[in-house]
């Protein structure tokens, strides 16, 4: 299974977004049954898309980064380049995933 880094703070995820690798990150949280079934479906496809870095994002433990990338529903994956977010998929969608994939990387 590919490499997904979980996002332990605010300033963490600001340094990893600037980056000029498309970064997509899962915002998830442990209550959310979608969430937990599309997981390791991310965690497949990061060994798939190496030109993007992968991590998750747990809207309970990180507020301050759901609030600031504007999380309505869970899962939402989000796609940042250059500290801009370029793209996002709401909802558990394996087929519309690799899909966001294809066009980040």
């Amino acid at each position: 299974m590919g490499e997904v880094t979980a996002i332990q703070s605010f300033a963490d995820f600001k340094s990893l977004i600037a980056s000029d690798k498309p970064v997509v990150i899962d915002f998830w949280a442990t209550w959310c049954g979608p969430c937990r079934v599309i997981s390791p479906i991310f965690a497949t496809l990061s060994e798939k898309y190496t030109n993007v870095a992968f991590f998750k994002v747990d809207i309970d433990e990180q507020p301050e980064i759901a609030q600031e990338v504007g999380i309505r529903a869970m899962p939402t994956f989000v796609v940042f380049k250059n500290g801009e977010k370029i793209d996002e998929l709401v909802g558990a969608s394996p087929p519309k995933l690799e899909e966001l994939l294809v066009k980040a990387n």
